[in-house]
Order: C-alpha cells, then sequence, then structure tokens
C-alpha cells in the first residue's frame, strides 16, 4: 500500500471516530450531508434548465398533449422520488411508488416515440 493510500484511510477513520464520539459529531454529519443532497438537486436544478433551453423549439413542437405527457410524466417521478421515504414505509405506499414510476415512465416513452417517429 502506498503512503497515500494510507494516509486517506486514515483521515477516514479520523472523520469516522470524529463523528462517533464527539459531541454533536452525528448532527454535523447530518447537517454536511444535508447540504451535499441540496448542492445535488441545485445541479439537477440548473441541467434541466439548461436542457429545456436547448431543447425549447423541439419541446413546443410536440404539441400539446404529448408536451403535457412529458410534464406530468417528469412531475411524477419528482412526486415519487420527493415521497419516497413515506411511501416505501407501508405496502400500499410501495405499491403507489411504484404505479407512479411506471406511470411516468410510460409517459416519457410516449413523448419519446413521439419524437421520434416525426424527426425532430
Amino acid at each position: 500500500m502506498s503512503n497515500a493510500t494510507v494516509r486517506n484511510i486514515l483521515i477516514i477513520v479520523a472523520i469516522a471516530a470524529a463523528v462517533a464520539f464527539l459531541p454533536g459529531g452525528g448532527q454535523t454529519a447530518g447537517l454536511i450531508g444535508g447540504l451535499l443532497s441540496i448542492g445535488i438537486l441545485v445541479i439537477f436544478v440548473f441541467l434541466g434548465i439548461r436542457f429545456y433551453r436547448e431543447n425549447r423549439v423541439a419541446i413546443f413542437g410536440l404539441g400539446d398533449r404529448h408536451r403535457a405527457l412529458l410534464y406530468g410524466g417528469l412531475a411524477a417521478i419528482v412526486v415519487a422520488l420527493a415521497g419516497r421515504g413515506k411511501l416505501l414505509d407501508t405496502g400500499v405506499g410501495t405499491l403507489v411508488f411504484f404505479v407512479l414510476l411506471i406511470a411516468a415512465g410510460g409517459s416519457l416513452y410516449a413523448v419519446w416515440n413521439h419524437h421520434r417517429s416525426y424527426g425532430y
């Protein structure tokens, strides 16, 4: 093992020990995890905005029905993922979660198939 690998392992062990044994370590780790989650969400939002701006003409060329399917499918994915923690706690919630994802996938497939058939 190289010195860099040993150093990296010791850094991870030190951080884990700080989280486990220092007072408030778990809360600090939760805060850092929350900040990282917010950062990832912001990146996804910016990627969505960029995708929309680059493909605005193609999106509006889909027509009202398929554009509604596109937005509805994306909204269903967002709702399913936002409620994932509560939905997966019960059997009915798990069923609702998977139905939402399958319906969203079906609507996005229909939009993609329509888009592909007209050669946009």
